[in-house]
């Protein structure tokens, strides 16, 4: 197919409530939206590294930048017709996974439209039924989060996700614990902590925890394989897996016992699913992270976990848990208790407001073949 023309948008979306975690507070997500065109269909593609570089090294105005600067203009006028094609004329560019990332998506999105099927479908999903869990950051108060967790615990969530950061640590995880002795919770670390907290790892064991999500640093692999090593909480790679390559190695050198999979932080679906592969031929169980994208990157995340390796449940949410209104529509609801149904519909189901975008966007640009 061949691209006629991509839009970009650099957009900031207010949350309901602040998000806290290990590297900071937001009260709003900075993403990058991408909107491909051919002929008269129309893919849309998210990326979401929020306004700072806290999560990981880019941040939403340098990877709108870089796509509307060179990677929109290394794409529109070529005819693309496999994914690996739109890897391949970006690969010029090193890193830069959520730039990467918006723009593959997008080209995932206008394929499967084209081809008249969902995505989740054309990415080789299973069944459309989706089982998700609860996330909750840092609170006021433990007991603010003990009310929360219940309320996620008669809603139908199979497992609860808390983050943990100096401050709000074990003492937090004891009191959740002794609250629901039976539920499943993991935690996610954020990168916060060094092997000097070893100890304090060794002391989670108790607490029966699902996994220890990303505990050390967001580019590190061989700490890790240590601390998996030494404790019995398996270990869960974020931030360290972001391409094919990292994966095998981190494998490799067992530093993990899951993979957390966005498909932003890895350069978008067409890696997603290899990263998926590799990790379902070594025995390394999946899920789907976000990262509090709009419905349109939302979605993408469902259509991957749709994909068999993502046995545990993911994190995409409605979309009235962040958003009083979303950026796109229709927005995500679920379809049961801990359940979400990715759509029938051509592509991903789902398109910006057009208002919304407008009134949420920072900086745009059209990009067409010279």
């Amino acid at each position: 197919m061949r691209i006629d023309s991509i839009s970009v948008y650099h957009v900031a979306m207010p949350l309901v409530y602040p998000f806290r975690t290990a590297y900071g507070n937001d009260d709003t997500i900075e993403s990058v939206l991408v909107r491909m065109d051919s002929g008269s269909v129309t893919g849309w593609g998210e990326g979401a590294p929020w306004r700072l570089p806290g999560y990981s090294p880019e941040w939403a105005a340098s990877a709108f930048t870089l796509v509307r600067d060179y990677l929109a203009p290394q794409v529109v006028g070529k005819d693309i017709d496999i994914p690996d094609q739109l890897q391949v004329a970006m690969s010029g560019i090193k890193g830069n996974y959520f730039a990467k990332g918006a723009v593959d998506t997008a080209w995932w999105d206008l394929h499967s439209r084209l081809r008249g099927e969902p995505l989740w479908k054309t990415l080789g999903g299973g069944e459309p039924q989706v089982r998700v869990g609860a996330d909750f950051g840092v609170m006021e108060t433990i007991d603010a989060l003990l009310a929360k967790i219940d309320e996620a615990v008669r809603q139908g969530f199979p497992r609860v996700k808390l983050k943990f950061r100096p401050g709000w640590d074990i003492d937090m995880v004891a009191a959740v614990r002794s609250a629901f002795p039976k539920h499943t919770f993991h935690i996610d670390c954020n990168s916060a902590w060094t092997l000097d907290a070893l100890p304090m790892f060794k002391r989670l064991d108790r607490y029966n925890l699902a996994m220890i999500e990303q505990p050390l640093a967001h580019d590190d692999l061989i700490d890790h394989a240590t601390l998996a090593r030494q404790i019995a909480t398996p270990v869960c790679l974020d931030e360290s897996i972001t391409s094919l390559d990292r994966t095998r190695k981190a494998i490799q050198a067992k530093a993990c016992g899951y993979v957390n999979l966005k498909p932003g932080r890895v350069g978008g679906l067409t890696v997603a699913v290899k990263i998926h592969d590799l990790c379902r031929d070594n025995g390394i169980p999946c899920w789907v992270g976000g990262m509090l994208e709009s419905a349109v990157g939302a979605q993408h995340c469902l259509a991957l976990a749709t994909l068999p390796d993502f046995t545990y449940p993911s994190d995409v949410f409605p979309s009235s848990r962040f958003y009083s209104k979303d950026l796109a529509q229709p927005e995500l609801t679920l379809s049961g208790p801990g359940q979400m149904t990715a759509p029938d519909a051509p592509g991903v189901g789902t398109i910006p407001d057009a208002q919304e975008l407008e009134r949420l966007t920072l900086a745009s640009a059209l990009v067409r073949p010279e």
